[in-house]
């Protein structure tokens, strides 16, 4: 595969085969983030599509070509963040794909206990986990300490550990 900066330089050219191979670098990574972040398939195709879109347009703004895949989860985790602000309730709505018979995998009881935690709680444990982020980065994204950050995600992973003992 090409050097990720090779195809960043021809990406702010409007190459748009570069683009597309440097988004098929982080589509998987995306489309996990947002699915976990927002518990809905739909909205995590729609908030992907979006980010990508506006990652393609603005692709002139990036200044570091080895820094895209944190730009481009940026750009992901703030369309994340606001599609969050718009639930007007919380759903419980999981992807079709889980097993939800009398036996319960293991990877069901995950997701089910990270879908109890709180909005917040699953942006900053997505953001860390499927995006790489430092507790430093997703402080300043999110405009928050960061030894709150942590404190946050402490908290969430072991709600969630105490979830799946139950």
């Amino acid at each position: 595969m090409e050097d990720c900066k090779v195809l960043v330089e021809r990406a702010r050219a409007k190459d748009r085969d570069a683009f597309a191979r440097l988004y098929e670098m982080v589509y998987v990574d995306m489309y996990r983030f947002a699915l976990y972040t927002l518990k809905n398939c739909h909205d995590a195709e729609d908030v992907v599509a979006d980010a990508v879109a506006d990652a393609y347009n603005g692709i002139s703004s990036l200044r570091e070509a080895d820094a895209f895949k944190n730009w481009i989860f940026k750009i992901l985790s703030n369309k994340c963040r606001r599609r969050l602000k718009e639930y007007t309730r919380k759903t419980s709505e999981l992807p079709d794909d889980l097993e939800k018979s009398g036996d319960f995998t293991e990877e069901f009881q995950v997701r089910q206990a990270f879908s109890r935690l709180s909005d917040e709680e699953r942006l900053i444990i997505s953001m860390h986990l499927f995006a790489g982020y430092t507790s430093r980065e997703i402080a300043r994204i999110l405009h928050k300490n960061e030894n709150t950050i942590r404190s946050k995600e402490s908290r969430a992973l072991a709600k969630m550990r105490q979830m799946l003992e139950e």
